[in-house]
């Protein structure tokens, strides 16, 4: 599995589709309503995922560890929300966390870890 992270609007998707050869249909988008196709080549928005976790108390890396087999091969990308200035609102704040936890656990389970920064991929791992 290879992880891609970095803030929003910076070429997480163009890198993920040029790097790995992946096509645009076969890229899984997340949204906020919790659906999650957990065996997609590709799985992106990672982060609306677990907005849908935190507002329906459930863990996100639990979630991922209970379908570890099915996103193995894949490229997971997750938009940057948990730098910066912490928010004032409790859920933005659980959110943020419940993110930075699954990176955690998803950049320890990857064989490869990129962040990306304009445009520019850094090999964090």
């Amino acid at each position: 599995m290879e992880l891609i992270i970095g803030g929003a609007y910076q070429g997480k998707r163009e890198y993920a589709k040029r790097r790995f050869s992946v096509e645009e249909g076969r890229i899984f988008t997340c949204r906020e309503d919790g659906e999650i196709d957990f065996s997609s080549r590709c799985i992106d928005r990672i982060e609306e995922f677990t907005l849908w976790c935190v507002r329906n108390d459930a863990d996100p890396a639990e979630l991922f560890r209970a379908h570890r087999d099915q996103w193995r091969g894949s490229v997971l990308i997750c938009t940057d929300i948990f730098c910066g200035v912490v928010p004032l609102e409790a859920e933005a704040r659980a959110w943020r966390e419940a993110t930075a936890r699954l990176c955690a656990y998803l950049s320890g389970e990857a064989a490869g870890v990129t962040r990306m920064f304009c445009g520019l991929a850094q090999k964090l791992k």
